[in-house]
């Protein structure tokens, strides 16, 4: 079996590739001209250059495979640009599932995000079901992911076998952008994280998220949509944990909304002056105000999806982080 994964240089795409080739997979990452690619380096794929946005490129890459794990996505709450989101993640989406259909592809696992599913209200638990009101989607990426999954949604609709998975705040090694849920570790290991706000997430093993693509591939019913996702912390108890494997000590001031808020609207403003990335938007803090609590029993009723203990999984990602140069170590040796 041949497998082509875009975005197989990424955190998420990387370890779907290594979950495959333990399956016993042939794999064809496809990559972008200038890519990363350490997280590739020590596995025995074969690379194909290409884009999302590059049709051409996507036939190329699927000639001789069976299956695509579409991973590839701009995940960022802020770009200069939003219209690269609509671009990659809606657009490129669409060109994947138009190239598969083309080229006889037997299953395209389409990796979207809790992102694109309904906000949980305080104190609940949201499932594949939970209904989303397109009217209040918070932020261009949120809105990206939505449209793509319908994107993938047509396409079961017409009759490609298409699996929708939906990882929730994954976490591991391997994280080289990092990712958002990355550089709050990153940060808290640098000591640049003196409060808290009053939210929470589902954190989950990046590895449990590789190996519930592979499932999904394997068991998933086509057009179904499965959440890939582990714990749910309120972000105290995330911080919590993170110190235990850490040796840093967690913050014990929680901010309020409206002074955060205020605080990411000026970081907003001097980083469209800087050209930097600001660490604080105000996409984020408006999503701060919802737990984003999510229920995987789903995937692992139906899937099989392993549930890594998340003290490991943050551990894990810590000594990553740590050997590879984004922070410095923390606990006795």
């Amino acid at each position: 079996m041949r497998s082509l994964v875009t975005g197989a240089t990424g955190f998420i795409g990387s370890h779907v590739a290594r979950a495959l080739l333990d399956r016993g997979d042939e794999v064809r990452a496809l990559v972008r001209t200038g890519a990363d690619l350490r997280n590739l380096r020590d596995l025995q794929v074969e690379t194909a250059v290409g884009d999302v946005r590059d049709a051409d490129s996507l036939e190329r890459a699927m000639r001789g495979c069976q299956r695509v794990f579409h991973v590839a996505a701009l995940y960022s709450f802020w770009v200069p640009d939003p219209s690269l989101l609509d671009a990659i993640n809606v657009g490129g989406t669409r060109n994947v599932f138009t190239a598969a259909e083309g080229a006889g592809v037997e299953t395209v696992v389409y990796t979207s995000s809790v992102a694109a599913l309904g906000v949980p209200r305080r104190g609940e638990i949201a499932t594949e079901d939970t209904p989303v009101d397109p009217n209040h989607i918070v932020g261009a990426y949120k809105r990206s992911k939505y449209v793509a999954e319908q994107v993938a949604a047509e396409f079961a609709r017409r009759g490609l076998r298409v699996v929708i998975v939906n990882p929730s705040f994954p976490v591991g090694p391997g994280d080289v952008k990092p990712t958002p849920t990355g550089r709050v570790i990153v940060d808290f290991l640098k000591g640049r994280m003196p409060a808290y706000v009053d939210t929470g997430m589902n954190v989950v093993s990046v590895r449990d998220v590789a190996v519930g693509h592979v499932l999904a591939a394997e068991e998933g019913g086509s057009g179904e949509r499965y959440i890939l996702g582990g714990e749910n912390l309120a972000m105290k108890d995330f911080l919590s944990r993170l110190s235990e494997v850490s040796g840093r000590s967690a913050p014990r001031v929680r901010l309020p909304y409206a002074p955060v808020a205020a605080l990411a609207g000026a970081n907003e403003w001097l980083c469209r002056v800087t050209g930097r990335e600001p660490r604080l938007t105000r996409d984020t803090v408006r999503m701060s105000r919802h737990t984003m609590f999510y229920s995987p029993e789903k995937a692992i009723r139906e899937l099989g999806l392993p549930q890594t203990p998340i003290r490991e999984a943050l551990a894990s990602a810590v000594d990553w982080f740590v050997a590879n140069g984004y922070a410095r170590p923390t606990r006795p040796e």
